[in-house]
């Protein structure tokens, strides 16, 4: 096993404020992003993403210009839409952002219940992008959670109003100018989407209930099997697909998430993901390490991370 002593302060003179994203969102490997990506190859086919999330690793890849083409997928199905809107109809979803983001400076009974409204319409069924990136944008620090019932259920952050469509726009349009025509998208089981690699592409896969979260993972209506997806890895593994996983971790002495076996034969590096917040905030200095699996093509591949390839001329 690896350690890397790459720090967070690095990672976030890249990424913070150059690189675009469309929303924070909590679990999102945006930070992480310049350390991952130095274990990509420097170019290949296709970059899959099996639990997308707001693509973040896609997203930085494609700045690098590693990548012809790419597939996102989620189970989250809004969260994909999401993701769709902003990359093949970026006006759409900006004006109707602004729309239902303006409405909570007039709302008769105040921004709060403005965003509670939004949650029951969504809830309700009314599930458009603009309702999904409104509550990503106002949430408790774009946390997603939803009930065992598949309920949207998270509060809403009342420091901030979120991401005005200014910011967005600017954003999304740089998003959708690199990925617009490159990208096809679905939300179907990960094993469906894993099944479709060939050789030349890269699948990354940053699954649920793992990383260092130490409880359930909210942010999917259901987690995976642990087994499962070992059986899913053993298959890329027999048609020579080349893999990178974000998974387990440790802060302390404490890990969180199983280890996948070693009998996969997989390399294991641990990134520096910095202090974490909440030793911090028990008084303690304790560092974050989260676990990044490569599959045996990729071992040996390494590429030096190159700071003016992940930053945006703005």
């Amino acid at each position: 096993m690896q350690l890397v002593s790459y720090t967070k302060r690095n990672s976030q003179k890249i990424m913070n404020g150059a690189t675009p994203h469309i929303v924070q969102y909590q679990g999102s490997k945006r930070n992480l992003a310049p350390q991952i990506l130095q274990y990509f190859p420097r170019k290949f086919a296709r970059l899959i993403e099996p639990f997308a999330g707001m693509a973040a690793i896609t997203i930085a890849v494609s700045k690098q210009r590693r990548a012809g083409h790419y597939h996102l997928n989620d189970l989250n199905e809004p969260l994909v839409n999401v993701l769709k809107e902003s990359i093949t109809n970026p006006q759409q979803l900006i004006e109707d952002y602004t729309r239902v983001w303006s409405e909570q400076l007039t709302y008769d009974y105040g921004s709060v219940e403005h965003f509670y409204k939004v949650r029951d319409d969504f809830n309700n069924g009314n599930k458009c992008a603009a309702n999904m990136l409104y509550l990503l944008a106002r949430c408790v620090k774009g946390s997603v959670r939803y009930s065992s019932s598949g309920i949207f259920n998270q509060s809403p952050d009342k420091r901030r109003m979120g991401t005005t469509p200014k910011n967005l726009a600017k954003n999304v349009y740089l998003i959708s100018s690199l990925l617009k025509d490159k990208t096809d998208f679905t939300s179907v089981d990960y094993r469906e989407v894993t099944k479709s690699a060939k050789c030349g592409d890269i699948v990354y896969m940053d699954p649920p209930y793992q990383g260092v979260c130490s409880s359930r993972d909210s942010r999917y209506y259901s987690g995976i099997d642990f087994n499962e997806f070992v059986e899913c890895i053993e298959d890329l593994n027999r048609r020579g697909i080349d893999f990178i996983i974000s998974y387990d971790g440790i802060c302390g002495d404490k890990q969180y998430g199983n280890s996948l076996p070693t009998e996969l034969g997989l390399k294991k590096v641990m990134l520096n993901a910095g202090l974490s917040s909440q030793s911090l905030f028990l008084g303690k200095k304790e560092i974050t390490y989260e676990a990044l699996y490569l599959s045996r093509n990729l071992c040996e591949v390494r590429t030096p991370i190159i700071q003016d390839q992940l930053l945006f001329a703005l």
